[in-house]
């Protein structure tokens, strides 16, 4: 078969493959990661039939989906949302960082993995997945509950640390040294630094420089700008990633709110298959004897977020249930955790398979913890005698709910696998 020929059908196949698999995990209200990651895993090196014609543009694929899911992450987001979560939400980020990076920086050392290999797994056990944290609290009906604004507060602290943890990352897996890393970090702080002031003083004009009422023009400027920033930043070591995302942060208004609906498709489009080609690059023999380990991961890190969660809502004056509802709902790992891992691989193989396996564990069980964590919290409270934490039903439905007096703001909920429900709010300059 023709080299074009055999790379059309197996593309073609892929991409079908994907969207059965969407719409499956969709009917039995699953996140369609894990399946990806199955698919992958089932076609790759290793796997039941190895695609070998589509791999070169897969992974071309792979890397276009890893810059598409920071620029979507930073349209969702202005400039003054993000300062505001700095002034505010910093010691819950802090928080977050202790408890949910160290599990995965002492497993790395205990394996013998070395600081690279350390710090590649604190941020893989560290970040949630927003994507399927915003089905969750979709599918549960908690949009409005007053611990909703604290759970967004904990994700956009995690989006923002990324601009500096991604830089530090891909320096210390390029063997650069500390002077090199320092280097990389510098810069990655400057850029953030300056988009941030850009965006707050001159973000009009940025945004009606890049504006254009033909849709076609306005997705090929911002895509080709995007894919430019990204280029300039990886040749400087700070990351492709965060040099997509702060071209997001620094598109507001009308004009991030067009790109992101000409641009969400393809985001989809893309994610799916990057990870697909983690999938294909995670031999699936590799799987079976990390999964003890990540299984052990899984659950620590599964109670350090519900710690995080609690704290952050008992600062913000949220009620015992609310708390525990928020530190279920932040467990999920997923798309941020792979995507560090597809970052790591190159330099410490043994990483894919742990990341591969935790983040299976953990966005399906994310869903679970998010439901039931309140429940039993108050099933325990009410063994000991304390009561106050309401009463829960057979199917994990909570009768006396904590009264809203507030409906959370009304923004559009964050994702990156195309599992967010539809916009109830704009991004504000």
């Amino acid at each position: 078969m023709h080299d074009t020929t055999a790379l059309l059908v197996e593309l073609g196949a892929v991409i079908l493959g994907l969207g059965l698999l969407g719409r499956f995990a969709g009917r039995i209200g699953l996140s369609p990661i894990p399946l990806y990651l199955l698919a992958g895993l089932a076609f790759g090196h290793g796997g039941l039939i190895p695609l070998k014609a589509s791999e070169e543009f897969t992974m071309v694929g792979a890397e276009i989906g890893v810059i598409l899911l920071l620029l979507l992450l930073g349209l969702e987001y202005s400039a003054s949302e993000l300062v505001t979560s700095l002034k505010t939400q910093y010691p819950s980020g802090a928080v977050d960082f202790v408890l949910n990076a160290t599990p995965g920086a002492v497993a790395a050392l205990i394996l013998g993995w070395g600081p690279v290999g350390a710090v590649a797994l604190a941020g893989v056990t560290w970040i949630s997945s927003s994507g399927v944290i915003a089905k969750i609290m979709t599918d549960l009906g908690r949009l409005g509950n007053r611990e909703t604004p604290v759970i967004l507060g904990v994700l956009v602290m995690e989006d923002l640390a990324m601009a500096v943890y991604l830089p530090l990352l891909t320096a210390m897996l390029a063997g650069v040294g500390l002077a090199g890393g320092s280097l990389a970090l510098v810069i990655a702080l400057g850029a953030v630094g300056l988009v941030l002031y850009l965006a707050l003083r001159h973000g009009r004009l940025i945004s009606r420089a890049v504006s254009s009422d033909n849709p076609e023009m306005l997705l090929l400027v911002v895509l080709g700008l995007t894919v430019l920033v990204a280029g300039v930043a990886q040749q400087l070591q700070v990351s492709a990633a965060v040099g997509a995302f702060l071209v997001g942060i620094a598109l507001s208004g009308e004009v991030a709110e067009g790109a992101r609906k000409l641009l969400t498709p393809l985001r989809d489009l893309f994610a799916a298959v990057f990870f697909v080609f983690f999938g294909l690059s995670t031999n699936p023999a590799d799987i079976p004897p990390v999964l003890l380990p990540a299984a052990l991961l899984a659950v620590v890190t599964a109670f350090t977020k519900i710690g995080t969660g609690y704290y952050a809502a008992r600062r913000a004056g949220i009620g015992p249930r609310g708390r525990w509802r928020a530190g279920g709902t932040l467990v999920a790992r997923g798309e941020f955790s792979i995507v560090i891992a597809g970052l790591a691989v190159a330099t410490e193989p043994r990483i894919g398979p742990i990341a591969t396996a935790y983040v299976l564990i953990l966005v399906i069980v994310g869903p679970l913890t998010a439901r039931w964590t309140q429940p039993i919290a108050a099933e325990i409270e009410a063994r000991r005698g304390g009561g106050g934490g309401g009463k829960s039903t057979g199917t994990g439905a909570v009768i006396e709910k904590e009264p809203v007096a507030k409906a959370a703001p009304e923004r559009r909920l964050p994702a990156h696998d195309g599992l967010a429900p539809e916009p109830v709010g704009e991004k504000h300059e």
